[in-house]
């Protein structure tokens, strides 16, 4: 076995039935809780692939695309799709089957990052993850773009020192 890390080594999957009081009063899970599992299940991810304690550092573009009945079972899928030095980006999937009516729905994706700790509490180094799909390869290279997205809009990085962001709208 490759001593190599990869996204399949982290993938978790999650499932969660809706329960009445998981709903609002028209019968829908609640946005929150549906974050709540999320970060759940993107967290067992980051978990897998540091071996350390992990937090949650930020969430990136949550949108409620489809709502999710009482009753349904909701699918979470999560797989780290890059790591920096202490931080890992997990992509997270959430699907909707409400089986009597035979129907499974995207509702939301999402990426939540993660920072590794020691037990007490100072960030760690993760390991370098290495994508085997094309797919993979495309959340991959995407993750440094949509990181120095986070780091501009946490007022932790300067526009003008977002490289990979700048190629895409300025030729030099």
């Amino acid at each position: 076995m490759s001593n190599l890390h990869r996204p399949s080594h982290t993938e978790t999957i999650m499932t969660q039935v809706v329960q009445p009081n998981d709903t609002n009063p028209l019968g829908n899970l609640h946005g929150g809780r549906l974050m709540y599992w999320m970060d759940e299940c993107s967290a067992i991810s980051a978990t897998k692939h540091s071996r350390a304690i992990v937090v949650t550092v930020s969430v990136d573009g949550v949108s409620f695309k489809n709502r999710i009945e009482l009753g349904s079972f909701v699918t979470i899928k999560a797989n780290v799709t890059r790591t920096f030095r202490t931080s890992m980006e997990v992509f997270i999937e959430v699907w909707s089957e409400n089986i009597p009516k035979n129907t499974k729905i995207k509702c939301n994706e999402a990426y939540y990052t993660f920072v590794a700790l020691d037990e007490h509490g100072t960030p760690i180094p993760v390991k370098e993850i290495h994508p085997e799909t094309e797919y993979e390869q495309r959340l991959y290279d995407g993750a440094i773009r949509r990181r120095q997205v986070r780091l501009i809009l946490g007022g932790k990085m300067k526009v003008e020192d977002a490289g990979e962001l700048r190629r895409l709208f300025i030729k030099d």
